[in-house]
């Protein structure tokens, strides 16, 4: 058994988050002031915690945003980046860099819902899905070459229904009696997708008192949502055997940022 932390944070803002603005996967905006500073302020809520791993997507607003976390870590700044291809935004075809309202009017002109609707030329859900099980097999398997998984943190495994309760807001929550901790610097509309397949498909533990349409809400620009995941292994390789989420979207870091504005 094998017990880490999967820490998941969406990248800061754009000027084309705050126009609303599609970005998707061709359009490669760089971050705002606003952007900047929320990813310093990510860095220094985060920055006692040793990241052992970190993989990012290979879109600039997300490299930006990681090179600010481990910047501003007292552990982790000269830890070297994996820029993964597999954590970039879901493509939208056709409707990159035009307003959301043209998804909005093409979703409904399709009878569908915008989350669910695909626009020319872009992916489809199921697409980002497989995307995101890549990704899984890839850290599963990155663990499995890095570390000792021989009695390693017996007492973290999860029980079956165990929740963890993060009233506190400490960026520390969930992590006790786990020593390996891995970050990833994503984008909404893929998180999101991840949430899903995690939650409904692996079928992953929410934080106690959750509710779905929580759980499930749009992630903010550098909104962090932590996971505490077990792996054991198998014939085939490292296979997940248990899965909890200790928050999900957590803003903490950007209220001081929020007062200022």
């Amino acid at each position: 058994m094998f017990t880490f932390s999967l820490t998941l944070i969406r990248h800061g803002e754009t000027q084309y988050n705050r126009d609303k603005l599609l970005q998707g996967q061709g359009v490669d905006t760089p971050l705002s002031g606003t952007g900047l500073q929320q990813g310093q302020a990510a860095g220094h809520y985060l920055q006692d915690i040793t990241f052992n791993t970190v993989f990012v997507s290979n879109l600039q607003r997300a490299v930006q945003t990681a090179e600010l976390i481990l910047r501003n870590s007292t552990h982790c700044s000269g830890t070297e980046m994996i820029l993964e291809p597999l954590l970039r935004e879901r493509s939208f075809g056709i409707v990159e860099g035009r307003p959301k309202e043209s998804l909005k009017n093409m979703a409904n002109a399709a009878g569908q819902s915008c989350r669910d609707y695909t626009p020319p030329g872009g992916e489809t859900l199921d697409q980002v899905k497989t995307r995101f099980k890549k990704f899984l097999s890839v850290l599963y398997n990155k663990l499995l070459e890095a570390h000792d998984w021989s009695g390693q943190e017996a007492a973290a495994t999860l029980k079956d229904g165990e929740a963890y309760s993060a009233p506190c807001g400490f960026a520390s929550d969930g992590l006790e009696g786990v020593s390996v901790h891995v970050l990833a610097v994503s984008h909404g509309a893929y998180i999101r997708v991840a949430m899903k397949h995690l939650i409904e498909d692996l079928k992953c533990s929410v934080p106690k008192g959750a509710k779905m349409s929580q759980v499930f809400s749009p992630c903010p620009n550098t909104g962090i949502t932590r996971f505490i995941l077990t792996l054991e292994r198998s014939d085939s390789g490292p296979v997940l055997s248990a899965a909890q989420c200790v928050f999900v979207n957590r803003q903490d870091h950007l209220q001081d940022l929020e007062a200022v504005e």
